[in-house]
This record gives C-alpha cells, sequence and structure tokens, in this order.
C-alpha cells in the first residue's frame, strides 16, 4: 500500500506540461461518449437508442482483515426520440448483482431515471419526470470512467447522496453570448422521518417511490466557463414533513410545502490544463428545525452539515494532439476529503454528537483506460475519524471490538459505458 501511495504521489509532484488545454460550453456539451448522450445531443440518428454503464470492485479493509468483492451496479439505459422537439430517456439500475427471496442483503433494483425532454430551442429545454438534478459535480456525471478512484468520492455520496434522483420538472439553458448554463428544477421534497444517523439525508430520498407530495423542493444551478475552468453554484431548498397538517400539529412539527426546511448549498470548480486536471467542491446542509424531528422520530439528525474536497490528477498518456478522445489514458491521482456530519448539534438534549460522523480521507491511486469506455482502477484509501461517543455504543468492549479512529482500504475495480 505505501508503495502504491508513494509512486502515485510522485507522479503528481515530479510532471508537468506547459500548454493549456481550454474549457468551453461547446466542447462540453457535444463530447459524446455514449449513445445516451447522442441521444441528449440530439445527434443520433436512430428512434431508439439502448445504452449503459457497470461496475465492480474488490475492497480490502486493513482493520477488520475482511475483503469484499461484487457486481456494484449494472445499468441498462433505454431512450427514444419521438420528434426533434421530444425525447425520453430510462435508466434501470441493479446494485450488487442480486435480489431474492425479500432479502436485498444490500442490493435493489430500481429506476435511476425516466423523463421526457421537450425542446424549446437550440438553448433552452425543459424535462419531466425522475432525474437526477444538477447538484455538485457526480450527480449528472456518475459513469465510473468519469470519475476517478474506485469508489465514488465520499463527500458526494454522504453529504451530497449520489445518485439523488426525485420526480419533477426542470428547465435547463445556456446563455448564448456567454458561456454560461443554468437550470432550475421543482421536485418532492425529502421524507425526514427516514432520515437516518449517519447517512445524513441520504435515506430521506424517495427516488420516485410513492414520494410524498405534501412537501416540495426547488433546485437551482449556474454554470460559468473561463479558459481552462468550468466554475458551479447549486443549492437546495424543501420541507422535510410529509404529514399533512392535523398529524404534524400534533407532534409539533411544521408542515407545507416547506414546512421543517433543509437547505444545501455547493460550490465546485474544474481545471484542465493538458495532461493535468484537478477538481474541488465545498458543501453545508442547514437543518435549523432538525431537534423538533429529533424528538418525534429518534433519528439523531445533526442541524449542519459540511463536506469538502481537492483532487489532482495526471494522465502518463495525454496527446496533445487527439486529446485523448479515442486513445488509451494512464492517470494517477490524489484526493483529500473532508466532512463532518454533525457540525451542528440540536440544543436541549434533542441531539447527541457523534465524533465517528468526523472524517477525513486519503485517496490515491489511478486508473488505465485502455478506451475512452473502459476503466481499471485501483487506489489505497486512509480514512480517520473522531472518537466514538460512548453514550451512543450500544455494545461496548470487550463485548465488540474496540473502534479504531484509523483504517485503510485497497480497492480494485472495473468500470465501463457504452
Amino acid at each position: 500500500m505505501k508503495f502504491l501511495i508513494t509512486v502515485c504521489l510522485l507522479s503528481l509532484i515530479f510532471n508537468i506540461n506547459s500548454e493549456a488545454q481550454k474549457f468551453t460550453t461547446t466542447s462540453a456539451q457535444l463530447l459524446v461518449m455514449t449513445n445516451e448522450d447522442s441521444l441528449q445531443s440530439g445527434s443520433n440518428t436512430q428512434k431508439t437508442v439502448i445504452s449503459g454503464y457497470g461496475s465492480a470492485y474488490y475492497q480490502r479493509n486493513a482493520d477488520l482483515k475482511q475483503s469484499v468483492i461484487t457486481l456494484e451496479r449494472a445499468v441498462l439505459f433505454v431512450g427514444h426520440q419521438f420528434s426533434d422537439k421530444i425525447s425520453f430517456f430510462s435508466e434501470l439500475e441493479l446494485e450488487n448483482a442480486k435480489v431474492e427471496g425479500g432479502v436485498s442483503n444490500n442490493a435493489e433494483i430500481s429506476m435511476e431515471q425516466a423523463f421526457l425532454k421537450f425542446n424549446i430551442n437550440a438553448h433552452q429545454y425543459i424535462i419531466a419526470g425522475l432525474f437526477t438534478p444538477r447538484i455538485g459535480i457526480l450527480n449528472e456525471n456518475h459513469l465510473p470512467v468519469n470519475f476517478n478512484g474506485v469508489e465514488r468520492p465520499i463527500v458526494e455520496t454522504l453529504i451530497i447522496p449520489a445518485t439523488w434522483r426525485e420526480l419533477g420538472a426542470g428547465f435547463y439553458g445556456n446563455n448564448e453570448k456567454i458561456p454560461l448554463n443554468y437550470s432550475i428544477v421543482i421536485m418532492n421534497g425529502l421524507e425526514g422521518e427516514n432520515f437516518v444517523h449517519g447517512t445524513g439525508i441520504r435515506n430521506g430520498r424517495a427516488e420516485g417511490n410513492l414520494a410524498s407530495a405534501n412537501n416540495i423542493a426547488i433546485t437551482a444551478s449556474l454554470q460559468y466557463f473561463w479558459k481552462n475552468f468550468k466554475f458551479q453554484v447549486s443549492g437546495y431548498s424543501g420541507g422535510t414533513v410529509t404529514l399533512g397538517p392535523k398529524e404534524s400539529d400534533s407532534l409539533g412539527l411544521n408542515s407545507g410545502a416547506f414546512g421543517t426546511p433543509i437547505y444545501l448549498g455547493e460550490a465546485d470548480v474544474l481545471y484542465e490544463y493538458n495532461a493535468w486536471s484537478a477538481k474541488a467542491l465545498g458543501v453545508y446542509i442547514s437543518y435549523p428545525e432538525a431537534g423538533k424531528m429529533n424528538m418525534v422520530y429518534g433519528n439523531n439528525t445533526a442541524t449542519g452539515m459540511y463536506g469538502a474536497f481537492a483532487e489532482v490528477a495526471y494522465n502518463w498518456l495525454f496527446n496533445r494532439q487527439t486529446r485523448n478522445l479515442t486513445k488509451a489514458s494512464l492517470i494517477s491521482f490524489a484526493r483529500f476529503e473532508v466532512l463532518n456530519m454533525n457540525s451542528g448539534i440540536a440544543a436541549n438534549g434533542e441531539g447527541i454528537y457523534d465524533g465517528t460522523e468526523k472524517q477525513t480521507h486519503l485517496i490515491v491511486g489511478f486508473g488505465y483506460l485502455p478506451l475512452p469506455n473502459v476503466v481499471i482502477k485501483a487506489d489505497v484509501r486512509l480514512m480517520h475519524t473522531g472518537p466514538q461517543n460512548p453514550v451512543l455504543v450500544v455494545n461496548p468492549a470487550p463485548n465488540a471490538l474496540p473502534y479504531q479512529q484509523s483504517n485503510q482500504f485497497l480497492n480494485l475495480g472495473i468500470g465501463y459505458s457504452f
């Protein structure tokens, strides 16, 4: 593990090129990597297209001395173009290979998206149905060939819960005169009663499954392209109480479309400079009335959560003529992440601090892409957390193994898209 970390860090420190590659809205929008991209850009020549992606990984937990291997996900995309103005997008996802006999074993079959797209003109369109809103870097761009590392970034898994999809409608567009993209979306809100301590807001997503329409949410984003940079800010505001006014009043909760609201703000930046690339992201969640929900549901949800990461990568096989659109790539990278899922605690005993939710992660590794749509990955993740709160320990040592604040994970994986 130490050898792998050393090699990857040295590759990041001692290699640099001088000629810049510029980020532009045009290049970002016209880059077609899959049949889904061709349908999105309007360049496909077929009425119905099939696409998909998937990944599998092996992970070794150094502390527990346990290993696991799984087909993480296999996704099938089917899309149809009804006309120049209307098209349909859908993705059916199977996680962890097998769902049998009512026992999921962390496996599930679900729709990742199913929406209609209505083109208004060359610069604006509307989507309606089940889709992933533009929040963060990963949510819209979660193919395994699109991110470094076997695992998705921790911050964009726990703080921004990838892949975050809900039912709603959204308006998307880009400015004709300046390199600016924008979006605004209305969708169903989160189900605060389903929040689980240790997973942030992740379990509050309905994902199209009989979602409550008593509360709603609004998200919006702005993307700006300048030279080698792509900047984005996005935000979310929505209600978390799904009960009607009579039930919620009896429990002391605020109901309504934006009742007992939760707020999320995010900013990120991407940079490319020939063989070099870098990205950074920061996100904060505010849940002012978490204490009320904790009193009713006992889920110990925090009033504040934050996360951030920075990553730098170098492509050893970069070709300035082809820009590696059809050639092999060998990318080494390092990413540092910091997050705290209970940075704010409800007062008056309505929340309990958990040091294990304050974490740092250092991930170092590489990915080899013989083609842009196939990747072989390896990395090491070094994790450190705060101490356990004895109040939250149900089964203390020596009945259970003592908690280790530091741990190492070795990850190996493959991924594809088409």
